[in-house]
């Protein structure tokens, strides 16, 4: 069985600017920076004939190359306790279109649609009940955060490897974007 997602690979330079700020909250699990991702669907375990008709299905994916930016520091929480610290990705109307048309994708693969509304993000930190004021000083000191804009000409093909250090990810297919002159 392959563990699946679909996302965009953030380049070196912001990486090394997310890992700078990767401290400094305790109980936190740091992602590494050759793993920071914004996803665009997780998909789950799948076998290896399900992985081929989804490569097939987004490989035939059109969309057009564009342009994030990742600005501010985010959390997920459930009750009072936070599970994850993020970089917030700017909305974009060409990262919403190729969301869309990853999804499609995914469904025509036999895949379903995802039911959790999509929040793109970049993933800095996995927490377990940790208490929200304890990432707080964290979220004062670098909340305001910014980066500048990075191109994406291509989305990936992510296979997840679970471990006791937590995931590391590995690159099973580049899909690229097209100019909006070719």
């Amino acid at each position: 069985m392959l563990r699946l997602f679909v996302g965009i690979k953030i380049p070196d330079d912001i990486t090394s600017e997310l890992a700078a700020i990767s401290n400094g909250v305790p109980g936190a699990r740091w992602v590494a920076p050759e793993d920071m991702h914004v996803t665009l669907r997780f998909i789950g375990d799948v076998d290896d004939d399900i992985a081929e008709d989804l490569d097939a299905a987004l490989d035939a994916v059109d969309g057009h190359i564009f342009d994030l930016t990742l600005s501010g520091l985010g959390v997920f929480e459930t009750r009072d306790r936070v599970r994850a610290v993020w970089a917030d990705v700017r909305q974009e109307d060409a990262l919403d279109a190729l969301h869309a048309r990853v999804e499609a994708a995914i469904a025509r693969a036999g895949q379903g649609h995802e039911k959790r509304k999509f929040v793109p993000h970049v993933t800095l930190a996995r927490l377990k009940n940790v208490p929200v004021a304890q990432v707080q000083p964290y979220l004062q000191l670098n909340g305001s955060v910014r980066f500048p804009p990075f191109t994406v000409d291509a989305f990936q093909l992510f296979r997840s490897h679970l471990g006791k250090s937590g995931a590391r990810y590995e690159v099973l297919a580049d899909y690229p974007l097209r100019s909006f002159d070719g």
